[in-house]
């Protein structure tokens, strides 16, 4: 590192498709979600993460709200870019008099394909970062929530982000067999949409489904210290008259079944695909689950009945894949053999 240390800022970045967390000197300092607003005429942007989520879906014509990732993949470039360049600037709130070379690691979905995997790189390049190294998801997710990748043993890490859930089981610091589905936290969300529209004849935005999701999301219909019903304001479809509903968590264990069993297929498949050996490793440790939607009541218990092998939640699931990124940039010469 030695004398100009000060002149290169390194940094993590968790680029998720519902939040980008940004870990810097081993402290999270950015957690936001991924969403921009810009103005539809200029292109300039407007706000950023927090600020942006709030006026998502209550815009008018000249703004527009961009969500940049979808299924763990820019799916606008020119958005990413500007949410990665606005989010490194939180970080650096004094104004310095030279801007730091910014040496950056970012992790990357299992399942991307080469030109998915230039979209990332490239972003980051035009966002300031002179060094850029991928690492992949899952793989992260391991070393965040504390297991020795490096170890001749077998981990299985099922990481359910906001775009993708990623399934991988891991040895000697590589992964050996992985998938990666894109049925995760926005599939459950757009599920208890569809079946508010359907079941109870009401409209609900994004982020009325997300509040369902967080407040009475449940994998099971029967769950210990089960949660209280949630009121859902909104209109009546046929009518447009205002309407109250109280929704249950049975209700969205039924909603979210379909989506749920999906997983369960991939896992399967995984387990499948994995050598004996580490099979074995697998079923006497467990497999470790991480990402927001390990957070869904109920989940852990359903899998483990499922699939007859103890299911773990990460502590702190949601920071599991962004603290894997920071260990592995502040260990870089030793985790090098990961990143790409």
């Amino acid at each position: 590192m030695g004398i100009f240390s000060f002149l290169t800022q390194e940094i993590a970045i968790d680029l998720g498709t519902a939040n980008t967390i940004i870990i810097h000197n081993d402290k999270i300092v950015v957690d936001e979600p991924s969403i921009v607003a810009v103005d539809k005429n200029t292109g300039k942007l407007i706000a950023i993460g927090e600020k942006a989520r709030q006026m998502h879906g209550k815009t008018h014509e000249n703004i527009r709200t961009v969500r940049p990732l979808r299924d763990g993949v820019i799916a606008d470039f020119n958005a990413a870019e500007q949410m990665i360049r606005g989010m490194i600037k939180m970080i650096n709130k004094k104004p310095a008099l030279f801007s730091p070379t910014l040496k950056m690691v970012v992790c990357i979905p299992s399942g991307s394909t080469e030109v998915e995997i230039r979209a990332v790189r490239d972003s980051s390049e035009h966002a300031g970062g002179r060094d850029v190294y991928l690492i992949y998801e899952p793989m992260a997710a391991a070393i965040g929530i504390g297991l020795d990748v490096e170890a001749p043993e077998g981990f299985m890490v099922v990481d359910i982000g906001g775009g993708t859930t990623e399934i991988a089981v891991i040895a000697l610091g590589g992964i050996v067999c992985n998938k990666s589905i894109r049925t995760a936290g926005d599939g459950f969300t757009n599920d208890i949409q569809s079946y508010m529209r359907h079941q109870h004849n009401i409209k609900i935005g994004e982020r009325t489904a997300e509040d369902i999701k967080i407040n009475v999301g449940a994998a099971l219909p029967s769950i210990e210290d089960p949660p209280a019903d949630l009121i859902v304001r909104g209109p009546n479809l046929m009518t447009a008259m205002p309407v109250e509903i109280p929704v249950s968590y049975q209700e969205i264990a039924h909603c979210l079944d379909k989506s749920i069993s999906k997983v369960e297929t991939a896992i399967l498949s995984v387990l499948e695909q994995t050598p004996p050996e580490l099979y074995a490793d697998i079923v006497a440790r467990g497999i470790f689950l991480a990402g927001g939607g390990a957070l869904l009541r109920g989940l852990s218990k359903r899998l483990t009945d499922k699939i007859s092998i103890p299911f773990h939640i990460a502590e702190d699931p949601i920071h599991a894949v962004a603290r894997g990124t920071g260990v592995a940039l502040k260990n870089s010469d030793k985790f090098s053999f990961l990143m790409r």
